[in-house]
């Protein structure tokens, strides 16, 4: 995929008002991933997007500072923050609120998702905590479906009992 394409399609997702805006969400999204997941699959991610996007992952993942400990267990593992985090960190970089930044995000996962291997997107689902996982599009998928269980579990037992009182209020009448 071509940077003028990703950009395009987060624009069109997020809704965004130009493409600027989009790179600002994109390059946002990406430090801030970068941060949250161990460096080699920062690394792996950068090198399967154009360039252009990659490199906020790059930067980030080769600016971890501290003690050779810390960095060593920053390349290993990534910063730990949850969802509240993530979102504040994307919206301070945008300047945006944390609920526009969490839409836009949500957008750049969407694109992401058809931008990289199955199986990278499978490692970071993986790396990630539920609650940011929440953002990739497999996982709202899996949301999605089990929300639909849940309605149409909810509509049987509605039916069932509608279907026994029904037939409760013949015995009495009959």
């Amino acid at each position: 995929m071509r940077y003028e394409e990703l950009t395009g399609l987060v624009q069109a997702r997020a809704q965004l008002p130009d493409r600027q805006s989009a790179e600002r969400a994109i390059r946002a999204t990406l430090e801030t991933l970068a941060e949250r997941i161990p460096g080699g699959l920062a690394d792996h991610m950068a090198a399967q997007l154009p360039h252009e996007a990659g490199e906020p992952l790059r930067r980030v993942a080769a600016a971890h500072e501290g003690t050779p400990e810390e960095r060593a267990y920053r390349r290993d593992h990534g910063e730990r923050f949850g969802l509240t985090g993530f979102a504040g960190r994307i919206a301070w970089r945008t300047e945006h609120t944390e609920e526009e930044a969490l839409r836009e995000a949500a957008a750049f996962f969407e694109v992401l998702d058809s931008a990289v291997d199955p199986e990278l997107m499978e490692k970071l689902y993986g790396v990630l905590p539920n609650d940011i996982r929440g953002l990739l599009p497999e996982a709202r998928a899996e949301q999605d479906a089990r929300a639909e269980r849940d309605t149409r579990t909810e509509r049987d037992s509605r039916t069932e009992r509608d279907s026994r009182t029904e037939r409760g209020s013949q015995a009495e009448r009959g």
